[in-house]
């Protein structure tokens, strides 16, 4: 497509994305169980508001907008408050989990590099983490050691002990992990990373604005926030489970030194001035920021409560039935409304498939074969349909297979 040479009217455009848009998958019905989470349509009018104001402003220098760097710090303080932050502590804004893991384990390799002097890094990081790791360790120059995981699929202790050695800068754990929702074993790991000097980080993109809810509501959580001694940083994702518009994400540190001495970019030798920034972005979008203000204020810890019961009630009926039909196993033991599927006497993918067909969207993965679900509040309304879908297809799956082995 080459740019037009005289544009077009704005109705004939909106029309064109509208279009363009029709082919999108159909998270508004419910009907998506990933990368979306929906919280009801008052979530979605506070988030449009907070958009709207800030659609234009650029987050990158806090003296002309001075309204972003104050919302900025208290999303960062509200989070940390979540978690269990020290007073200590410091954190920053980010563009998501990606970019928050990023300037984790930059933070994690400078810290070595002054204290310990480490100029070969590597990190130890679970087989399940996410792969923002690798990208990581791709963009910075850090090998990358990956834990093997046991039979619930968390991350083996034993073998995260192999793996350690002098040049490690970072060992991870992910509370939960995206493929089967499993918490790792972060006071064991977070430990053994302290008792040699190296930075620790929680991946808690996922389960950061969902599990400190959970455990109000009394279900049990394992331990996983700064509660843990040696947990050195944390993310956490607004954007997520936080219902914010994306990309919002927060990077917490135990020690606000560690924020300023290793996350901080600083530069003056230019003519442009002084330019510094504690995330990768430069010019950042105002409006993930005021929308995350926005919603953390409208929801409240009552409205996050509410939200958090609505996300549990939903996932133990879709694992009630899931469980129902022998033909299915839940992988492992998910702790809140992330989990997989899979089967070890069908092909699951082929169930996906007709799925499909039912117009419903389903991740796939591997390691063990699977179907992934993203439980969000709004699938409250259409668990029985899910569920009615899913037998049939397992039936037919089954059908299938049972009338290819009598024609064998």
């Amino acid at each position: 497509m080459q740019l037009p040479k005289h544009g077009a009217p704005r109705d004939a455009i909106a029309a064109r994305i509208r279009e363009k848009k029709a082919a999108d998958a159909d998270w508004r019905g419910g009907r998506t169980w990933s990368l979306i989470y929906p919280a009801g349509e008052d979530v979605d009018a506070m988030l449009r508001d907070a958009n709207d104001l800030y659609l234009f402003e650029n987050a990158l220098n806090p003296f002309r907008f001075p309204s972003l760097r104050e919302m900025e710090v208290d999303v960062v303080s509200m989070t940390g408050g979540l978690l269990h932050a020290p007073q200590s502590s410091g954190g920053a804004m980010t563009s998501g989990g990606t970019e928050s893991i990023i300037m984790a384990v930059l933070s994690a390799r400078e810290r070595a590099r002054a204290e310990r002097g480490i100029e070969r890094p590597e990190m130890v990081v679970p087989f399940s983490a996410h792969p923002a790791f690798a990208k990581a360790a791709k963009y910075l120059g850090i090998a990358l050691q990956q834990v093997s995981l046991d039979a619930d699929h968390r991350a083996r202790v034993d073998d995260a002990e192999r793996l350690v050695n002098e040049n490690t800068v970072l060992v991870a754990g992910s509370a939960p992990n995206y493929p089967f929702g499993t918490v790792d074993p972060i006071p064991e790991l977070a430990a053994l990373a302290a008792g040699r000097g190296i930075s620790f980080h929680t991946d808690a993109c996922l389960g950061g604005f969902l599990l400190p809810f959970y455990a109000q509501l009394g279900e049990p959580v394992p331990p996983f926030d700064f509660r843990v001694p040696g947990v050195t940083t944390l993310s956490a994702d607004v954007h997520k489970y936080g219902y914010c518009t994306k990309g919002a994400s927060v990077i917490l540190h135990r020690e606000d030194t560690h924020l300023k001495q290793h996350q901080l970019f600083f530069w003056d030798r230019w003519p442009g001035g002084l330019y510094a920034s504690f995330a990768m972005a430069g010019a950042r979008p105002a409006a993930p920021i005021a929308a995350a203000w926005g919603v953390m204020n409208f929801l409240g810890e009552e409205g996050y409560l509410r939200l958090a019961r609505r996300v549990r009630d939903t996932t133990r009926r879709l694992r009630e039935g899931i469980d129902a039909l022998p033909q299915l196993r839940i992988w492992g033991e998910p702790v809140m409304g992330v989990f997989s599927f899979g089967s070890d006497t069908l092909d699951v993918f082929a169930v996906g498939d007709v799925m499909d067909e039912r117009g419903w969207h389903l991740d796939r993965q591997t390691g063990p074969d699977a179907l992934h679900l993203m439980v969000s509040p709004e699938h409250d309304r259409v668990v029985d349909a899910f569920l009615a879908d899913l037998r049939h297809a397992v039936e037919h799956h089954s059908e299938s297979k049972g009338a290819e082995a009598r024609y064998s």
